[in-house]
């Protein structure tokens, strides 16, 4: 559990070192920018760590702290795991679960 949330804690930093400055004016804040960033990033290492959900399946994107999901889950059970964890995940406001189920 640790080494998944290592590497998930390294993608968020490169992915901020990468796009620091991307932040500009008529777009979020850069603490925003952060706290999006730490959300999905914990979303994306629960997924991992969880045995039914597949983390490489289902994509990850927060903005203004509403995570989106998508991609596809092989069950229903799938899908509505996958949206209990990113609502359960600190910073999330709300989720909009677009994974669509396919078999």
């Amino acid at each position: 559990m640790f080494k998944n949330i290592a590497i998930a804690s390294a993608l968020a930093i490169s992915a901020l070192t990468i796009t620091g400055c991307a932040v500009s004016r008529d777009q979020q804040s850069v603490g925003a920018y952060i706290d999006d960033a730490t959300a999905t990033t914990q979303v994306k290492a629960r997924f991992a760590d969880h045995p039914v959900v597949s983390a490489m399946a289902i994509k990850v994107e927060t903005l203004n702290g509403v995570v989106q999901l998508s991609g596809f889950a092989k069950s229903p059970d799938e899908r509505q795991i996958a949206e209990t964890i990113a609502r359960g995940a600190s910073g999330v406001k709300d989720v909009i679960n677009g994974i669509v189920v396919r078999p």
